[in-house]
């Protein structure tokens, strides 16, 4: 037992190690590409000047001074506010590798133009507002999808040739569109057309005064997200599953089963459903790592105060330090999904060998 425990706590370290490489090395790549190589802080500094000029435009001491004496105030603003937000050095090593530092550590300083709904300027404070947010919803339709795309296509399975399982094969190609492509036609049919549903925002306003009446009004808001993200990813998700199904019903074992008399969901559960989930969560993961990055468009689409939401307005307002923030947040939480499926292979399949030993005998 001892060495069994040994073998998974190293393969765990490994494992862990080698995930936060990777994600160090995506958010140094993001922060090369988020400063264009650094050719962003000209567009920065400009910015900051045109900020510092319109603020001291209606000053009425400015009239008393000459046109020198004017542009030799602003051009010390504008360096204080440089030596500031330390755009004094380099880009190339030194501050690139400061945000990098920053980043992989959560101490993301200050935003430059956004802030919570608190009134806070901190990147954490406002991201770690948005993130419950995006994982309720993420979390909630994600759950939805897996659960109805895996019953639908074992019973699929055993109605192979029926009209329900061509209709399915003849829908897989429209997953090929993204949830928020599904989600403008159910604001259009469900929100404007019918009425019946809201899609706007988190919560009814205003807002409700018991936590029932409040969670109620969120579970409604969801509905319309949810759906879009179920029925971008749904029919390709059953289209590929049942084939899994179909394949491991042909096995020996499981006419063997059905020779002894076996019932259908006892073979359905111990001879079929088991052996196929590995391969079944693996294409599961592929699918969560692109979705991922469309749940910032679903967001906007649906104006739902996630990450997404708060990535979209600091790229409309250059706001890098939050862009850094919600790519190392979606980094992270993209290297805990792969770091998870291991450990959940072991769980739902004890044939699997962690580090070289069996988990579980």
């Amino acid at each position: 037992m001892r060495e069994i425990i040994s073998r998974l706590g190293k393969f765990t370290l490994i494992r862990a190690v080698l995930l936060f490489l990777a994600v160090i090395v995506a958010v140094y790549l993001t922060v090369i590409i988020a400063n264009l190589g650094g050719q962003l802080d000209d567009i920065r500094k400009a910015q900051i000047r045109y900020e510092i000029g319109q603020r001291a435009f209606g000053n009425p001491d400015l009239r008393t001074m000459s046109p020198e004496e004017v542009a030799e105030m602003l051009n010390a603003l504008a360096e204080t506010e440089f030596l500031r937000l330390g755009m004094d050095r380099p880009f190339f090593p030194m501050r690139s590798f400061e945000y990098l530092w920053r980043a992989c550590t959560l101490d993301l300083g200050r935003a430059e133009r956004l802030s919570s709904d608190a009134g806070s300027r901190q990147v954490h404070n406002i991201l770690m507002e948005r993130l419950p947010v995006t994982l309720a919803l993420f979390g909630t339709a994600n759950l939805v999808l897996f659960l109805l795309a895996l019953f639908i296509a074992l019973f699929l399975s055993r109605r192979y040739g029926g009209f329900l399982d061509r209709l399915i094969i003849a829908l897989a190609p429209s997953s090929a569109a993204p949830g928020w492509f599904y989600g403008l036609f159910l604001i259009l049919i469900f929100g404007a057309l019918l009425g019946v549903l809201p899609w706007g925002g988190l919560v009814d306003a205003p807002i409700p005064d018991t936590r029932l009446a409040y969670a109620l009004s969120v579970l409604k808001h969801m509905v319309l997200p949810v759906a879009a993200v179920v029925l971008g990813a749904l029919f390709a998700n059953i289209y590929t599953w049942r084939t899994f199904f179909l394949i491991y019903s042909s096995e020996d074992y499981v006419e063997l089963a059905r020779a002894k008399g076996l019932s259908s969901r006892s073979i359905d559960r111990r001879y079929v459903l088991r052996p196929v989930l590995p391969p079944i969560l693996t294409s599961f993961l592929l699918v969560l790592i692109t979705m991922w990055m469309g749940q910032i468009v679903l967001e906007n689409v649906f104006h739902w105060p996630g990450l997404g939401s708060v990535f979209y307005q600091a790229t409309q307002m250059n706001d890098v330090p939050v862009i850094l923030g919600v790519i190392v947040i979606y980094g992270y939480l993209l290297a805990a999904t792969v770091f998870v499926l291991d450990f959940v292979y072991a769980i739902i399949d004890p044939r699997v060998r962690v580090g070289g030993g069996a988990v579980r005998q």
